[in-house]
Parts: structure tokens; C-alpha cells; sequence
């Protein structure tokens, strides 16, 4: 028995040694099923789409996904670009976040139809993947005078203006890569180019030419890419989640307000609406309103490029137009305010083209305001000089009968408006004398005699 029993143990414990090896030998399901090989997460790709001119606040957003992706350990940042341009030194500002980001960055000009220029052009060249979709066009980067400037600058800061800008895309098209000329002649000679132009260069503008985010996310898998320090990393994208970044509710707000069409909405608005308190005192809304408006209008206004000389000349518009109610000068002055508003109007955005309010919605807005401001400040200066009709000034120019005989020291009694009043008078009047009112000390009328009627009968 006990030899029949040893090998059946024996037997037993082989098939279970086996057993464990043949569960330890499986493979372990691929990213489509769970974890990858070796136990190891699934890589990380985040997108976070940028649809604004480059300023503050698009600056806020992108350093933060930046951030993100490198406190997460994402294999890749994605940006989907569309901007017209925007601040140089907000771009760079963004280009040194991306060049000091662990987390290489990808700047994806999409989707068709879009661009990315001015200053979109250099966070294209900047990133250490630079990607179109089809139908896409960059470039065009040729700086202009700085914010706030009060005139055009000169040809040689002009110059030199450029001249910085070109050096900046050559610093950085080289570092990556990309080709220097091109680069140099979309701020020089504010060139664009088409994803293909761009793709086709020797060598190239850009990486790759992609029809989606999927697509390029595919496409970057196993690529392998320099940072903008010279080390080299291969890019692992195959089975990769996405995360899409958004805005916070902050930045959604700010960046809606920091349009250049919208901040000068809003300060038309305001300045509407505090006009239209201004002269009709007491009606709320309209001053709540404007107030709101004009608030929000200048925080915008912290944010862009503000020409100071433009919110002068529209100082100088709305001062021209008081002058017109006051003193009218045959509409000279009026029309000198309308026009001050508009050019203040024109200027206020400084000299950067992306952020500059179009004629199209200025001077709509401000001859509606001129127009407006004009017609409210006549019919408050017609009823200030309307007479009054109660009180004790609407005594003054009434017509009456005199009672009794008037005269120097004589006090008598006069019938004015419906009522009987004590009177004295500088000369002799008869009873039934048709007289007006010229001054009133209490109850006491100071009356004269009414050459415009006859004696006798009762006032009309």
C-alpha cells in the first residue's frame, strides 16, 4: 500500500508544480485588454486646444497644461493651435515653458482650415513636434510696434524690432531642426506657408501632416525626437489614453472678455449706459448696467495692449460733445466728438493687428453713441429750461387781476391762479387792472401792470 501511495503523491504534487508554471508562463494581456507587458501603465497623451489670440491668459492655460503634463508623467502634450497672433513677449514667455518642459510638446496647427500665425508661427517652430492638418497655413510673423505706444515707431526701431523677432525664429528653427531661412523669411518678409509647402521643405518647417489628433498620436509612436538640449527621446504613443485639458471657468471668462471685439462691446456699453444714467437720474438700471459694463471692460483692458493715447481721444470725444449741448456751435463740435471717438476708438487696441477692433463694429458704435449722448443731453437741457410749473418759481410770469387799488406802500390784493394773493407794486394800479407776477416774498406778490391786455375782464 505503501509503495501504490507514494507515486500517486508524487503525481499530485508534479501536477501542481505544473499547473502553478503554466499560469505563471501566460503572457499578460496587451493595452487593448489592461496593462501592457512588463506590468507598466498605459502611456498618457494629453490635448489641450488653444482657440485665442496669444495673450495673458492663453500664456496661463498653456503653462499650466505644461505643468500638468509634467507633474502627471504624460508621454506627450499635445496643443491643437488656432490663433492669428498675438503678444510677443506672452510667446515668450509660453516658448520658455516649453523648452524647459520634461514632457515633450507637441504643437498641432488643426483642424483644417485653421492657422496658427504671428505668433502662433513661433510656438509652431518652438515645439519639439511641429504638425498641420490639411488645409492649414503658418507664418506671417513680422512683429510690429510694441502696446501702449502713443505713435507709429520709426524705420530703425521698426528695424530692430524685426530684426530681434528674426534672430528668435533662427535660434529656435535651428535648435529643432527646422529650416532657418524659412523661418527668418516669415518675420522678415511676413511669409505663410501651406502644410505642404512647409512639410516639403528642405528641411522641413514641420514634422508631420496629420488629418486628426488620433492620427497624429498614431503617427508619433516610436518616433524618435531631440529635445531643444540635444537629448534624444523616443516617443511611445501605441495604446496611449487621452486626456483632454479645458480651461478653467476663470480662464474661460477672461479669455472670452480679452477679445478686442468684446472689450470694446462692453466699454461702448458702459459708457451708454452711464450716459443715459447721467441724464436721466434715478432710472437704476441703465447706471447698474453701464457700471457692470464699464468694469468689465477695463479688466479687460488690463489684460490687452491698451493705447493710452486712445482712451484720451476718446476723453476728448465725449468732452467735445458736453461742449456741444452747452455751447451749440452748428454741430462743429459734435462732429469733432464723433470723430475724436472714433479715432480714439481705432487706436485704443495699440498697433498689434490681431488684437486691433475692426471699422466695421467702431464707427457703428460710436456715431450710434454720439448720436444718442446728443439727443438725451438736448431734452435735459430743454427741461432745465422749461419753466416750472409748480412751486414757488411758477408763481413768477403768471398773469392775474388786481383786486384792489396797488401802489408804493399800498398792500392790496391781486387773483392769480384761481387763488388770492396780498400784492404790492413800484407804481399805481387800478382794481380790475390786468397784472404779472415779477417777484414773491412769502405770501406777498410783487406785481406790475400787463401791457400785453386791456383793463377790465378776468385772466384767461
Amino acid at each position: 500500500m505503501r509503495l501504490v501511495r507514494t507515486p500517486l503523491a508524487i503525481s499530485v504534487v508534479l501536477a501542481g508544480l505544473l499547473l502553478v508554471a503554466g499560469v505563471r508562463a501566460q503572457p499578460a494581456p496587451d493595452a487593448a485588454g489592461g496593462s501592457p507587458p512588463g506590468g507598466q501603465p498605459p502611456p498618457r497623451v494629453l490635448v489641450a486646444e488653444v482657440e485665442a489670440a496669444i495673450h495673458p491668459i492663453s500664456a496661463e492655460f498653456m503653462i499650466s497644461a505644461i505643468d500638468q503634463a509634467d507633474a502627471t508623467g504624460a508621454s506627450v502634450l499635445v496643443f491643437v493651435l488656432r490663433t492669428p497672433g498675438g503678444l510677443v513677449d506672452t510667446t515668450r514667455e509660453i516658448i520658455a515653458r516649453i523648452i524647459a518642459a520634461r514632457t515633450p510638446i507637441v504643437v498641432y496647427v488643426g483642424p483644417s482650415g485653421a492657422r496658427a500665425a504671428s505668433a502662433g508661427f513661433l510656438l509652431t517652430i518652438a515645439a519639439d513636434v511641429a504638425a498641420m492638418a490639411p488645409g492649414t497655413h503658418i507664418g506671417a510673423a513680422h512683429p510690429v510696434s510694441g502696446p501702449g505706444t502713443q505713435e507709429a515707431p520709426d524705420k530703425t526701431m521698426a528695424e530692430k524690432a524685426a530684426s530681434d523677432v528674426a534672430a528668435y525664429a533662427r535660434s529656435l528653427a535651428e535648435a529643432r531642426g527646422r529650416n532657418v531661412p524659412l523661418a527668418e523669411e516669415a518675420v522678415l518678409k511676413s511669409r505663410s506657408f501651406t502644410e505642404r509647402e512647409a512639410a516639403d521643405a528642405s528641411p522641413p518647417l514641420v514634422d508631420l501632416i496629420a488629418p486628426s489628433v488620433d492620427d497624429l498620436v498614431a503617427s508619433l509612436d516610436g518616433r524618435e525626437i531631440t529635445r531643444f538640449h540635444g537629448a534624444k527621446v523616443t516617443l511611445r504613443t501605441k495604446g496611449a489614453t487621452r486626456a483632454d485639458l479645458q480651461m478653467t471657468r476663470r480662464q474661460r471668462f477672461l479669455s472670452a472678455i480679452a477679445d478686442p471685439q468684446i472689450a470694446y462691446l462692453l466699454f461702448s456699453i458702459g459708457l451708454l449706459g452711464l450716459t443715459v444714467e447721467l441724464w436721466n437720474p434715478g432710472s437704476v438700471l441703465p447706471g447698474v448696467v453701464g457700471g457692470v459694463c464699464l468694469l468689465l471692460a477695463f479688466l479687460a483692458f488690463s489684460i490687452l495692449p491698451v493705447n493710452i493715447a486712445g482712451l484720451l481721444l476718446i476723453a476728448l470725444g465725449i468732452g467735445l460733445l458736453l461742449l456741444e449741448i452747452k455751447l451749440p456751435s452748428f454741430g462743429v463740435l459734435g462732429v469733432g466728438g464723433a470723430i475724436s471717438l472714433v479715432l480714439g476708438s481705432v487706436v485704443l487696441m495699440g498697433d498689434t493687428p490681431e488684437l486691433r477692433v475692426g471699422l466695421w463694429l467702431v464707427v457703428p458704435l460710436m456715431l450710434a453713441f454720439a448720436a444718442i449722448f446728443l439727443f438725451l443731453g438736448r431734452l435735459a437741457m430743454a427741461s432745465q429750461m422749461r419753466p416750472a410749473a409748480s412751486g414757488a418759481e411758477a408763481m413768477i410770469g403768471a398773469a392775474g387781476r388786481a383786486m384792489t387799488a396797488l401802489g408804493p406802500g399800498l398792500e392790496g390784493q391781486v387773483f392769480v391762479h384761481g387763488e388770492i394773493w396780498s400784492a404790492l407794486a413800484d407804481a399805481p394800479i387800478g382794481p380790475g387792472t390786468r397784472v404779472r407776477v415779477v417777484a414773491r416774498d412769502g405770501l406777498t406778490l410783487g406785481v406790475v401792470p400787463d401791457a400785453a391786455h386791456t383793463q377790465g375782464g378776468d385772466p384767461s
